[in-house]
């Protein structure tokens, strides 16, 4: 089975997938480390290659190319990033979407980042608005479209146990005989 967790920054998305991938001994692959390993590849950090970004869509094109490689050719991974679930369409069984409203994520990133509230808040709604600009340029994404996503958690409701709870609900009742609500990937130009 492939697992898929997207979400914004600081929604909790590294935090589940890596509980889920520990609960169901699964392989998890995080987009934030292919990115790292990107950058360290150009010899740049990850914050010059986040800059760079912004200027050469190919630096998101080759880790959107690498996200779709691994959805197309493994099995029993959980596949975490921004756009896992639409890098991943099809060949995705379940398709994960975590979410908190803005001031809680920013409280997050603030203290995991050891920033003020303040920079963490304008920074997650910069890159917020940069990145859903270059998915809709990129691929004709709309990243606040979710109606590709089979289960939607607003993780401000429950820690980080009681997200794991629900979805390892959701992943132990699936039955892949007799699913009629797999929600097909359209009009998404894989352009890689």
């Amino acid at each position: 089975m492939l697992i898929t967790v997207s979400g914004p920054a600081g929604s909790g998305k590294s935090t589940l997938a890596a509980s889920l991938a520990d609960a169901l001994d699964y392989e998890h692959v995080s987009g934030g480390d292919i990115f790292r390993d990107l950058a360290e590849e150009r010899g740049m950090t990850p914050l010059e290659l986040n800059k760079q970004a912004e200027e050469d869509e190919d630096i998101d094109r080759d880790l959107d190319r690498r996200l779709r490689e691994i959805a197309r050719e493994r099995d029993e991974v959980i596949l975490e990033s921004r756009l896992a679930g639409w890098m991943a369409g099809d060949y995705a069984d379940l398709k994960i979407w975590l979410s908190a409203p803005l001031e809680v994520r920013a409280e997050r990133i603030s203290q995991r980042e050891n920033k003020p509230f303040e920079q963490a808040r304008n920074e997650t709604l910069e890159r917020g608005e940069s990145e859903a600009h270059r998915y809709k340029e990129y691929y004709n994404i709309d990243f606040d479209d979710l109606s590709i996503y089979d289960l939607s958690i607003n993780t401000a409701r429950w820690g980080p146990q009681g997200v794991l709870s629900l979805t390892l609900h959701a992943v132990q009742s699936y039955k892949e005989t007799g699913d009629e609500g797999k929600t097909p990937i359209t009009d998404v130009e894989y352009d890689l």
